[in-house]
């Protein structure tokens, strides 16, 4: 069977020179994926409506960035100045987490080729995060019935504030959160389980921390479906994460989660979280681990 894989070539729209977001990378990493072939059957998301993004968000914040009226302030927090293409590449892309989710629930397993904006917050934007993919997807999939209980496992090497606070007071929605002690943000969130590790933290120990703490939780709550961030700013290379994982390591974590949540049966939906290299190339090669687990996990099974 082919791998499900949301994406849109609008995930990608041009910044203004020298700004530090790689966005290219969206791009170069569906160009990295094609090497994969019919291994890979492609779907194009939608624009998530407002009804979607109003279960995540306060509509005072959703209608000013809509509209083009967040402030300067807002803007810099957010880490981009307000266009039209960025809303709508943000919706693209919580349409694509909200729809890979769907075909996850159908099929067992589903990626998308970017998501993973844990940082955006009820009432703002944060970190490069305008909107909370993983956010949206779960409240909407909880409001329809859909599933009952969900676990979201959040490796970014950035803790997942925004996603912790939203859904702080809902038991349906589990946050697992294995992140970096001392990076961004400053003023962290409490998940329902936190993880803060020290920089320099190697391949050994990373994977021997996931290791230890997913399948308790996995056994615990028997979710409907775990939302996977899988970002590789944890790589040694990136340059806003602390870790020292390798290539190699990444690849590993990827093979662990997405084996220990489908050998449970339980359908897994992934979003390829942060990744900062300024070579665009290298940090495609990154993302693309994720895609290369899920389909030699599939081919072995």
């Amino acid at each position: 069977m082919s791998l499900p894989v949301i994406h849109h070539p609008e995930y990608s729209f041009a910044l203004p020179q020298q700004h530090p977001f790689p966005m290219q990378k969206f791009t170069a990493l569906r160009e990295n994926l094609a090497r994969f072939g019919q291994k890979i059957q492609w779907h194009k998301p939608d624009e998530i409506g407002f009804r979607h993004l109003a279960r995540a968000h306060s509509p005072s914040y959703l209608n000013a960035l809509l509209a083009g009226a967040l402030d300067d302030k807002a803007q810099r927090r957010s880490g981009f100045p307000w266009s039209a293409e960025l809303v709508r590449r943000v919706r693209l892309e919580t349409g694509g987490t909200l729809l890979a989710a769907r075909i996850a629930l159908a099929e067992g397993l589903a990626l998308n080729a970017a998501g993973g904006t844990h940082h955006a917050h009820v009432d703002y934007a944060s970190g490069y995060c305008l909107i909370n993919d993983l956010a949206v997807a779960a409240a909407a999939l909880l409001s329809e019935g859909q599933v009952k209980q969900i676990l979201i496992i959040d490796l970014d090497v950035h803790q997942g504030d925004g996603t912790a606070r939203i859904f702080a007071d809902d038991p349906r929605v589990f946050t697992l959160s294995v992140h970096a002690a001392r990076n961004f943000p400053a003023n962290k969130a409490q998940s329902d389980c936190d993880v803060a590790l020290a920089d320099g933290v190697d391949d050994a120990t990373y994977l021997k921390t996931i290791a230890d703490v997913v399948p308790p939780i996995l056994s615990r709550l028997s979710p409907d479906l775990v939302i996977y961030d899988a970002g590789v700013d944890v790589h040694t290379d990136d340059r806003l994460g602390h870790f020292a994982l390798t290539d190699a390591g990444i690849l590993g974590r990827d093979r662990w989660v997405i084996q220990a949540v489908r050998q449970a049966r339980i359908p897994l939906v992934g979003v390829i979280g942060g990744g900062y290299d300024r070579d665009t190339s290298q940090l495609a090669a990154r993302h693309a681990l994720l895609f290369e687990a899920a389909l030699t996990l599939d081919t072995a099974n």
